[in-house]
Formats: structure tokens, sequence, C-alpha cells
């Protein structure tokens, strides 16, 4: 892809910027070097994501078409990229919710255990036709796995809605409400998947032990910092180091309501999670196919090409988004006025995933971590002179609104206050995403069929 001249262009520079990065995450350009041969026995794909759509699509194209596959994988509503839309394919596509999950992702996660113990899932709700439309694929491997089949799992950020299969004592409501509170507080993702793991009957290592023996090969697209892959879709096929202990603690800290029973399951152990070092996990393999630094790197490597320098802060920063976006606009305005650390013109590029803690039972409108940032970001900077700024999650979704996220230029806050509005009365209230939709400025893209979490870029020149 050609950027556009940052010069004359600056959005539109930002823009094709983002679009690199996303392209550099897509499955179906990564993932053949790592796929084996298919086994002496037979194959089954499982799996979870907001990417996992797209790497369903890429791994029916490259599976050899002689060789035996079906399975069952699922994705968030209008996440089915376009070629598999309403035509059976060898590996079912289920649609389920996100960020909250719902009885449907329920429904599939109970299903898709049925498979690893080589039962004939059961049909899908309405009637037995395909969420995706017309003929179902099918599911069934039949018979009990063995050590000569070989399970495929396709795993990418938002796993952990998508697939809930509540804990014994715990209902699908309470899960639900769990998340909800989660999501509000401020918690890390880390802290998250650790709760959701000890809460769930299939993550945190759980969908693996039901497949021994067979061979477990589990393909990642990382959304987590870090990269650690018993975070990532809360980790459903790979060993959990987090204990019972350390979930319980979260809860308390964020003050999250559990069952008396949940609660006396993470105080004894019955809620444990499978180890590193159990049996069930040997011999099975981790390949992770896309992160959040390879596709910073695929941004920085495009702006080199234009004779524009690029330089990555990090791949994994977490934090307030407010406070994050402090430490970019006081080194943009570094960059900008003194020409240190960095010259302009430049980029500067960072990656993670930052949070928004809302207070129970404060008024909230809408937006998620990536206009939050910008609009602080915005505000820090106060129209700084060359500056621009572009701020998205690359699954195409910034929060649970329909953007990606958004930009600023700068005289973004002058525009909106020739306007009426307030900008830190949205910043507030948590209203970033009201302020960019006034003036015109969010970012939308719909689904990308990929999820390396946030991409941050700031042009100073």
């Amino acid at each position: 892809m050609t950027l556009p001249d940052a010069s004359a262009q600056p959005v539109a520079f930002l823009r094709a910027l983002f679009d690199v990065a996303v392209a550099r995450a897509q499955p179906r350009d990564v993932m053949a070097a790592c796929l084996p041969p298919p086994p002496k026995g037979r194959t089954l794909v499982i799996g979870a994501g907001k990417a996992s759509g797209a790497m369903v699509e890429a791994l029916d194209r490259l599976w050899p078409q002689d060789a035996p596959v079906s399975g069952l994988v699922v994705t968030r509503y209008g996440y089915v990229p376009p070629a598999l839309r309403g035509r059976p394919g060898r590996i079912e596509l289920v649609e389920t919710a996100h960020p909250v999950p719902d009885a449907a992702g329920e429904a599939a996660a109970r299903r898709m255990l049925a498979l690893t113990q080589g039962l004939t899932a059961a049909e899908p709700p309405q009637g037995g036709e395909s969420p995706l439309g017309g003929q179902r694929a099918q599911a069934s491997v039949g018979g009990i796995l063995t050590a000569d089949d070989l399970v495929i799992c396709l795993v990418s950020g938002g796993g952990s809605a998508l697939l809930p299969l509540p804990a014994e004592g715990l209902s699908l409501a309470d899960k639900q409400r769990i998340n909800r509170e989660l999501l509000m507080s401020g918690a890390t993702i880390g802290e998250m998947n650790c709760v959701r793991k000890h809460l769930s009957a299939i993550k945190g290592g759980r969908l693996a032990a039901a497949c021994a023996p067979a061979q477990v090969l589990t393909l990642l697209i990382s959304d987590v910092p870090g990269d650690d892959p018993d975070v990532i879709a809360s980790g459903p096929t790979v060993p959990d180091p987090t204990t019972c202990a350390q979930a319980l603690a979260i809860i308390d800290r964020y003050g999250i309501g559990i069952p008396e029973s949940i609660r006396a399951g993470l105080q004894s152990g019955a809620l444990e999670t499978p180890k590193p070092g159990d049996a069930a996990f040997n011999g099975n393999r981790v390949e992770l196919i896309a992160t959040p630094r390879q596709m910073l790197q695929a941004a920085a490597e495009a702006c080199r090409q234009i004779g524009l320098p690029a330089y990555i802060l990090a791949d994994d920063m977490e934090g307030e988004s407010r406070d994050i976006a402090q430490a970019h606009a006081a080194l943009a305005r570094s960059v900008a006025r003194h020409g240190t650390p960095f010259a302009k013109p430049c980029v500067i590029l960072s990656g993670g995933e930052t949070t928004v803690s809302v207070a129970k039972g404060s008024p909230h409108g809408k937006g998620g971590r990536g206009t939050e940032f910008l609009l602080a970001l915005a505000l820090a900077l106060e129209g700084e002179a060359g500056v621009w700024a572009l701020a998205g999650d690359t699954d195409g979704i910034d929060g649970s609104e329909d953007n990606a996220g958004a930009w600023i230029t700068p005289d973004t806050l002058g525009r909106a206050r020739a306007a009426g509005l307030k900008p830190r009365t949205f910043l507030d209230g948590h209203d970033a995403y009201s302020l960019f939709a006034a003036t015109g400025d969010l970012l939308v893209t719909g689904p990308t069929y990929t999820n390396v979490n946030d991409f941050r870029a700031l042009l100073v020149r």
C-alpha cells in the first residue's frame, strides 16, 4: 500500500497506516507456515475469537482438500468473513455475543466440549439452520479422540466472552453480570481473564484436557500485552499458571459480587485449573501467528519506506487511557517544540490495552478506550501545532460502539468548542464517542476480521 503524503494529508496518512497495521495481522497471510501435515487419524478444528472466522477461512483454504477435517469455531456477531457467508464449509462457524456473553455462546461451548468427547454435537437452535444461513457444516468427528488424531484450536482475542461455559454453581446470568462489572472496574485484561478462567468449565486449559490424548495445535492471534498464551481468550487450550487465590483476590479488589458457593469453591481450590506440567498438555504445541508488535513493526516499516522516521514506544502499554494520553502528549510536545527525543517530522507508535474505569453507579456516555485516549490527548495538547493522532482497536470496534476509534487534529478542540461542545465535560462523562461523532472525526472501518488490540499513531511535523 502506498501511504498518502503525511504533509498534505495527515489524517488520510494516519488512516492508511492503521490499514497497514491491520493487514499484517490477517490470518490468510501468516498461517501457512504453522500448519502440520494431516495426521494419521482425524482432524478436529475448534476455537473462538474475533479473528477466528478469518482463521477458519484461511485454514479451510490451506488444508488439503482430500484430507478430512471438521469442527466448530465461534466468532462475534457480524465477524464472519464475506467469503464464508451463506455457504457451508468443512468447519462450522457460529456467531455469539461480545463483550457480554449470551445463551448462543453457552450453547456453542457445550457443543464444542461434546465434540472433543467424540460425540455428535447438538443441533444449533432455530430448527437446525446454520447461523450463517443455508446448509449447516458437519461438526461431528465421531468416536472418542485418540493419540492419532489432531485438534487444531484457533484462538484470538474476544474468545472469553464468545465461549462462555459457567462453572458448576454459576449461571449464565451470573457470568454476564460479573463480566459487565469487570469491564467497568478498570481491571487489566490479565486480571479479568484470571477470574474468567476460574469461573469457567472450558477455559484455563480445560478444553485441551478434554481433547487428550489427541495432539493439540493452538494457533493464536494475540490481543494482550506480553502475548501470554494463557491470557489470550483466557487460554482454553494452554496450562494456567494463575490460581484460585489470585482470582478471589481480584474479585475482592474490584468489589465484584459472586455467589457464596463460588466463593467457597475458590477458597477451597475446587475451581482450580490445569497447571503447567499436567499430562493433558503433553505433546501440545502453541504458535503465535500475529502479535501487536508485528503490526506496529509493519506500520513503522511503511513509514520508513517513504522516508518518514517511525518509533515504537511499546506494544504492551497498560493503564488508564487518560493517563497514557498524558504521557503521549508530553512526548509529542517535546518533539514538536524541541526536537527531542526524536527529530521531527516523525511518527510515534504504541500498542497494548488501556482501560477506562467507571465508578459503580456513575453515569457514563458512549465510547471506548481509544476515543477516551484521544480526547484526553487533545485536552493535554490544547491545540499544539503540528500534532495529529489516531487511535483505534484493530478489531474494528472501540468498546461497544460502531467505530474502531477516532483521530484528532490541531483544531479538534477549536471545532468542538465552536459547535458549543465542552470537551472536558465529555471526558469526565466517559462520552468521547459523542464528541467525535459531532466533530466528524470517528474512525469507522466495520469488522476487520482480526484483533491485535490497540493501535496508536501520532504524527508530529
